[in-house]
Protein backbone atom coordinates (compact mmCIF):
# COMPACT_ATOMS: atom_id res chain seq x y z
CA UNK A 1 0.00 0.00 0.00
CA UNK A 2 1.69 3.11 -1.15
CA UNK A 3 0.74 6.40 1.19
CA UNK A 4 -0.05 9.50 -1.12
CA UNK A 5 1.99 12.12 0.28
CA UNK A 6 0.31 15.97 0.44
CA UNK A 7 1.52 18.79 -0.31
CA UNK A 8 2.25 21.38 2.86
CA UNK A 9 -0.99 22.98 2.52
CA UNK A 10 -1.33 26.85 3.78
CA UNK A 11 -4.67 28.64 4.21
CA UNK A 12 -5.65 30.29 0.96
CA UNK A 13 -5.67 33.70 0.72
CA UNK A 14 -7.20 34.29 -2.51
CA UNK A 15 -10.45 33.56 -4.14
CA UNK A 16 -11.86 33.29 -7.74
CA UNK A 17 -12.15 36.18 -10.10
CA UNK A 18 -8.98 38.56 -7.19
CA UNK A 19 -7.41 40.14 -8.83
CA UNK A 20 -3.79 39.64 -8.02
CA UNK A 21 0.22 40.75 -9.09
CA UNK A 22 2.48 38.54 -9.57
CA UNK A 23 5.89 40.00 -9.86
CA UNK A 24 7.28 39.19 -12.73
CA UNK A 25 4.54 39.11 -14.90
CA UNK A 26 2.33 42.23 -13.17
CA UNK A 27 -1.63 41.93 -12.56
CA UNK A 28 -3.44 39.09 -13.11
CA UNK A 29 -6.65 37.18 -12.48
CA UNK A 30 -7.63 33.86 -10.57
CA UNK A 31 -9.57 32.22 -13.00
CA UNK A 32 -10.07 29.12 -10.59
CA UNK A 33 -8.32 26.98 -7.97
CA UNK A 34 -7.28 23.47 -8.76
CA UNK A 35 -6.39 20.48 -7.75
CA UNK A 36 -3.27 17.92 -9.57
CA UNK A 37 -1.48 14.73 -8.93
CA UNK A 38 2.31 15.23 -9.57
CA UNK A 39 4.12 11.92 -9.04
CA UNK A 40 2.34 11.06 -6.03
CA UNK A 41 2.11 14.38 -4.36
CA UNK A 42 -1.65 15.96 -4.82
CA UNK A 43 -1.08 19.75 -5.12
CA UNK A 44 -3.63 22.88 -4.95
CA UNK A 45 -3.01 25.64 -6.99
CA UNK A 46 -4.30 28.80 -8.37
CA UNK A 47 -5.16 29.28 -12.21
CA UNK A 48 -3.97 33.05 -12.63
CA UNK A 49 -4.83 34.37 -16.21
CA UNK A 50 -2.55 37.52 -17.18
CA UNK A 51 -4.54 39.39 -19.88
CA UNK A 52 -1.37 41.51 -20.74
CA UNK A 53 0.94 38.56 -21.90
CA UNK A 54 -1.54 36.02 -22.91
CA UNK A 55 -0.47 33.79 -20.29
CA UNK A 56 -2.02 31.56 -17.71
CA UNK A 57 0.14 30.57 -14.51
CA UNK A 58 -0.76 27.85 -12.13
CA UNK A 59 0.84 28.83 -8.77
CA UNK A 60 0.81 26.25 -6.20
CA UNK A 61 -0.38 27.60 -2.79
CA UNK A 62 1.98 26.79 -0.70
CA UNK A 63 3.86 29.22 -3.34
CA UNK A 64 1.24 32.20 -3.06
CA UNK A 65 3.13 33.92 -0.69
CA UNK A 66 4.69 35.23 -4.02
CA UNK A 67 1.06 37.25 -4.76
CA UNK A 68 -0.02 39.73 -3.69
CA UNK A 69 -3.33 41.73 -3.82
CA UNK A 70 -4.02 44.45 -6.12
CA UNK A 71 -3.16 47.87 -4.07
CA UNK A 72 -5.49 50.30 -2.60
CA UNK A 73 -6.59 53.87 -4.13
CA UNK A 74 -4.67 55.19 -2.11
CA UNK A 75 -1.39 53.62 -2.86
CA UNK A 76 -2.22 54.51 -6.55
CA UNK A 77 -3.04 57.94 -5.35
CA UNK A 78 0.86 58.32 -3.76
CA UNK A 79 2.14 55.92 -7.17
CA UNK A 80 0.67 58.71 -9.11
CA UNK A 81 2.82 61.54 -6.95
CA UNK A 82 5.92 60.01 -6.90
CA UNK A 83 5.20 60.11 -11.13
CA UNK A 84 5.00 63.88 -10.56
CA UNK A 85 8.26 64.23 -8.61
CA UNK A 86 11.43 65.19 -10.57
CA UNK A 87 13.05 61.86 -11.80
CA UNK A 88 16.82 60.86 -10.09
CA UNK A 89 19.08 61.33 -12.54
CA UNK A 90 22.14 58.33 -11.56
CA UNK A 91 25.45 59.24 -13.04
CA UNK A 92 25.95 55.19 -13.20
CA UNK A 93 26.84 52.99 -15.93
CA UNK A 94 24.01 52.01 -17.70
CA UNK A 95 24.36 48.17 -17.87
CA UNK A 96 24.26 49.03 -13.33
CA UNK A 97 21.26 51.21 -13.70
CA UNK A 98 19.57 48.94 -16.05
CA UNK A 99 20.25 45.77 -13.75
CA UNK A 100 18.79 48.07 -11.01
CA UNK A 101 15.73 49.09 -13.36
CA UNK A 102 14.99 45.34 -13.74
CA UNK A 103 14.92 44.06 -10.23
CA UNK A 104 12.87 46.84 -9.31
CA UNK A 105 9.92 45.60 -12.16
CA UNK A 106 10.69 42.48 -11.00
CA UNK A 107 9.89 43.21 -7.45
CA UNK A 108 6.40 43.62 -7.91
CA UNK A 109 6.17 46.28 -5.71
CA UNK A 110 3.81 49.62 -6.75
CA UNK A 111 6.11 52.27 -5.77
CA UNK A 112 9.47 50.73 -7.02
CA UNK A 113 7.50 50.27 -10.59
CA UNK A 114 6.63 53.77 -10.25
CA UNK A 115 10.13 55.12 -9.44
CA UNK A 116 11.64 53.62 -12.81
CA UNK A 117 8.84 54.61 -14.89
CA UNK A 118 9.44 58.20 -13.68
CA UNK A 119 13.62 58.15 -14.18
CA UNK A 120 12.91 56.33 -17.60
CA UNK A 121 10.79 58.96 -18.37
CA UNK A 122 10.98 61.02 -21.30
CA UNK A 123 8.34 63.88 -22.17
CA UNK A 124 7.55 62.66 -25.74
CA UNK A 125 6.90 59.83 -27.42
CA UNK A 126 10.32 60.69 -29.78
CA UNK A 127 12.15 57.48 -30.28
CA UNK A 128 15.63 59.14 -30.70
CA UNK A 129 15.75 60.51 -27.48
CA UNK A 130 16.13 56.86 -25.84
CA UNK A 131 18.51 53.67 -26.61
CA UNK A 132 16.30 50.30 -27.33
CA UNK A 133 17.21 48.98 -24.07
CA UNK A 134 16.04 52.43 -22.36
CA UNK A 135 13.05 52.32 -23.79
CA UNK A 136 12.38 48.48 -23.51
CA UNK A 137 12.23 48.93 -19.83
CA UNK A 138 10.53 52.03 -19.79
CA UNK A 139 7.72 50.33 -21.60
CA UNK A 140 7.92 47.17 -19.53
CA UNK A 141 7.41 48.97 -16.48
CA UNK A 142 4.69 51.51 -17.81
CA UNK A 143 2.52 48.49 -19.06
CA UNK A 144 2.56 47.12 -15.43
CA UNK A 145 2.07 50.11 -13.66
CA UNK A 146 -0.55 50.99 -16.50
CA UNK A 147 -2.43 47.41 -16.03
CA UNK A 148 -2.09 47.81 -11.95
CA UNK A 149 -4.28 51.33 -12.52
CA UNK A 150 -6.57 50.03 -14.42
CA UNK A 151 -7.71 46.74 -12.22
CA UNK A 152 -7.71 49.27 -9.26
CA UNK A 153 -9.30 52.31 -11.02
CA UNK A 154 -11.91 49.96 -12.75
CA UNK A 155 -11.78 52.39 -15.65
CA UNK A 156 -10.66 52.03 -19.74
CA UNK A 157 -6.78 51.53 -20.75
CA UNK A 158 -6.82 54.79 -22.74
CA UNK A 159 -8.44 57.02 -18.93
CA UNK A 160 -5.56 55.49 -17.06
CA UNK A 161 -2.73 56.38 -19.65
CA UNK A 162 -4.42 59.87 -19.82
CA UNK A 163 -3.85 59.85 -16.10
CA UNK A 164 -0.23 58.57 -16.33
CA UNK A 165 0.71 60.86 -18.82
CA UNK A 166 -0.28 64.11 -17.48
CA UNK A 167 1.19 62.78 -14.05
CA UNK A 168 4.32 62.27 -16.01
CA UNK A 169 4.01 65.42 -17.91
CA UNK A 170 4.21 63.72 -20.88
CA UNK A 171 3.07 64.96 -24.55
CA UNK A 172 1.21 63.37 -27.27
CA UNK A 173 2.27 64.18 -30.33
CA UNK A 174 -0.67 64.26 -33.14
CA UNK A 175 -0.22 62.25 -36.10
CA UNK A 176 0.03 65.47 -37.98
CA UNK A 177 3.37 66.45 -36.70
CA UNK A 178 5.12 62.96 -37.57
Amino acid sequence: IKKIKKQPTEKRIYNVKDYVVYPKHGVGKIVSIEKAKIGSIDINFYKVLIEKEKLTLSIPLNQQSHLRHVSSINQVNKAVNILKTKPKIKRTMWSRRAQEYEQKINSGKLYELAEVVKDLNKKTDVIAEQSYSERQLFEKAYERLKSEFEAVLKTNPDEVQKKMDKALGRVQISDEAQ
